[in-house]
C-alpha cells in the first residue's frame, strides 16, 4: 500500500485527472509485457492524497473510501487501426477553436512540453482521426523515455475525438492499453484512432501509436460515456 498526490498539471476536466494518464499511472504497478483493462470508477481529484492498492493482479486507487480506479492484466491485446500516409490527415482538430477541455494534459491548448498537444484530425475515412505527433523533450522529464502515464494519456484522447468530430463531449469509462515499446523525448510517431460503435451513450474506439516505419508501439480500446449537452 501507497499513496501519492496527482499534480494540476496532469489534468483532463478541470478539477480532475486526465482519464488516460492516470490509468497509466495505475497500469505502470503491474508487471509489464501484458494487456491491461483500466476501468475508471470515479473522478480522480488533483492535489487529494490518492491511496494505492497494488498486487500482481490488481490495482486500485482510492480517495479515502472512495475507489477512483481498478486496473488488471487481461488476456487479449487491443487490436488498433492501420498506421495511415500521413498526407491522409486532411482535416482540421475538432477542438481548435471549441475545446471543452482547453487545460488538459494531453488534447489541450497547453504550452509546448507543458502538455503533450495532441490535436487529432479526420482522415477522410469514416469514424478515423490521426496526428503526427512530435514528442516534446520536456515531456520525458529528463527522463530517457516517456513515462507509461504519458504514453495511456496518448493513446486516450483520440479515441474520443475520432467520435466527436462534430462537437459534442464524453468522458473516459475504461481503458485496454498494451504498451509493446518506448516512446522518445524528441522524436516523431503517428497516432491513429477509430470508431468501433455505440450502445446509447456509451462509445467505443481504438488506437495505435506507430512509429513513422511502420512498428506499432502501443494500442488501446476505449470506452467512451457521452454527456448531456
Amino acid at each position: 500500500m501507497g499513496g501519492m498526490k496527482i499534480s494540476e498539471r496532469f489534468r483532463g476536466p478541470d478539477g480532475m485527472a486526465n482519464g488516460g494518464w492516470v490509468s497509466g499511472l495505475a497500469a505502470s504497478y503491474l508487471p509489464p509485457g501484458r494487456s491491461v483493462e483500466v476501468t475508471l470508477r470515479a473522478p480522480t481529484p488533483l492535489d487529494a492524497d490518492i491511496r494505492i492498492e497494488k498486487s500482481p493482479s490488481l490495482v486500485r486507487l482510492f480517495d479515502g473510501d472512495t475507489l477512483l480506479v481498478e486496473a488488471r492484466p487481461v488476456p487479449d491485446a487491443p487490436a488498433p487501426p492501420p498506421l495511415i500516409e500521413p498526407g491522409r490527415i486532411c482535416g482540421t482538430f475538432a477542438g481548435a477553436v471549441e475545446h471543452p477541455f482547453p487545460g488538459c494534459f494531453v488534447c489541450g491548448h497547453r504550452e509546448p512540453g507543458d502538455g503533450m498537444r495532441i490535436h487529432p484530425a479526420p482522415t477522410g475515412r469514416p469514424g478515423e482521426v490521426a496526428v503526427i505527433w512530435h514528442v516534446h523533450p520536456a515531456l520525458a522529464d529528463w527522463s530517457a523515455t516517456l513515462p507509461l502515464s504519458h504514453v495511456w494519456g496518448a493513446l486516450d484522447c483520440p479515441t474520443g475525438w475520432a467520435h466527436l468530430t462534430s462537437g459534442g463531449v464524453a468522458l473516459l469509462g475504461r481503458l485496454t492499453g498494451r504498451v509493446y515499446g518506448s516512446i522518445f523525448p524528441d522524436s516523431t510517431y503517428v497516432i491513429v484512432a477509430r470508431t468501433e460503435g455505440r450502445e446509447r451513450r456509451k462509445l467505443y474506439a481504438a488506437a495505435g501509436i506507430y512509429e513513422p516505419s511502420g512498428r506499432l508501439i502501443a494500442a488501446s480500446r476505449a470506452t467512451w460515456i457521452e454527456m448531456p449537452n
